[in-house]
């Protein structure tokens, strides 16, 4: 009987040290092939062939799912299988990877829901800055817009990482790499009187280092962090659905729209590929189209 708990724990550990992928990224591949464990659970990974692969999918396919979720399970598979090869373990394949004769499914390109800069500015300007938890929140909003970062960037940031006066941060992004980002002033100046006026209300020696903190002095969430958004966009009178994501998309078109060189754009974003970056061009297009459109003498 093949030794399935032994490999996975093996590709754990492989997919974390030598991956360096995040925890999530490391969960949803596991999770993947636990379902194909389960669909082949008294046969071994290395004897199932491209066949066995695409039926498996199939079985997916057929429960629902979404053609994000079969093109992450391809990618699963074929990061599973890869590992495999790598550790010589694919003998009872001739040596073959079987996960190389599937393809992803063809997805069309979302484009992400974004705010316009007046909308970006009633929601930092409903903040109520009476309190603790107002100041805090204005600079975790302030944070998001000006920096672009993922919501787990943002309560993962360490006051070591702030470096206020040179105008930029360190970010810890996905697989542990690092980047810094220029953080504008009026972010900077929202951080810095958070540091000077209310962190300490909120303060213990738990997460000392860590910049935004929960009542309790800990680490914030990031579902608090998405809680703290959907407050401020229903005392703004946005009605969009907003996600700490939408910062993110909000900050990148802005800067397109504004003219920046699209590299320095995926550099500030984390982006490992320029295509990734490139969603923010048919944003773009996307608005002067309807420019267009609005003063066609045909419309």
């Amino acid at each position: 009987m093949t030794d399935w708990p032994g490999i996975l724990s093996d590709y754990r550990s492989w997919l974390r040290i030598e991956r360096s992928l995040s925890p999530n990224t490391v969960a949803s591949y596991l999770s993947d092939i636990a379902k194909l464990r389960e669909m082949y659970p008294e046969r071994g990974p290395e004897t199932l062939s491209g066949d066995d692969l695409s039926a498996f999918l199939s079985s997916e396919v057929e429960h629902g799912i979404s053609k994000r979720s079969q093109s992450r399970m391809v990618s699963s598979l074929k990061s599973f299988y890869g590992f495999l090869e790598i550790e010589g373990r694919l003998s009872g394949q001739d040596g073959r990877n079987p996960a190389e004769t599937i393809d992803s499914p063809k997805i069309s390109r979302h484009i992400p829901t974004v705010l316009s800069v007046e909308e970006v500015k009633r929601i930092l300007e409903s903040v109520d800055l009476s309190t603790p938890e107002g100041h805090r929140n204005r600079a975790i909003l302030e944070v998001l817009y000006s920096c672009g970062l993922r919501v787990s960037e943002v309560v993962s940031l360490r006051i070591s990482d702030l470096f206020l006066e040179d105008s930029f941060i360190r970010v810890i992004g996905k697989g542990d790499k690092q980047r810094l980002v220029p953080i504008g002033e009026p972010a900077a100046q929202a951080v810095q009187l958070y540091l000077s006026q209310t962190r300490r209300a909120f303060a213990s020696k738990k997460d000392e280092d860590i910049l935004f903190l929960n009542r309790r002095g800990g680490k914030l969430s990031r579902q608090m962090v998405f809680l703290i958004i959907k407050r401020q966009c229903e005392a703004a009178g946005i009605t969009k659905e907003i996600s700490p994501h939408t910062f993110r998309h909000s900050f990148a078109t802005h800067l397109v729209e504004n003219g920046a060189d699209l590299r320095a754009v995926q550099q500030m974003l984390g982006h490992e590929s320029i295509l990734t970056t490139e969603i923010y061009t048919h944003i773009d297009s996307r608005k002067w189209q309807r420019t267009i459109l609005d003063h066609h003498p045909r419309r």
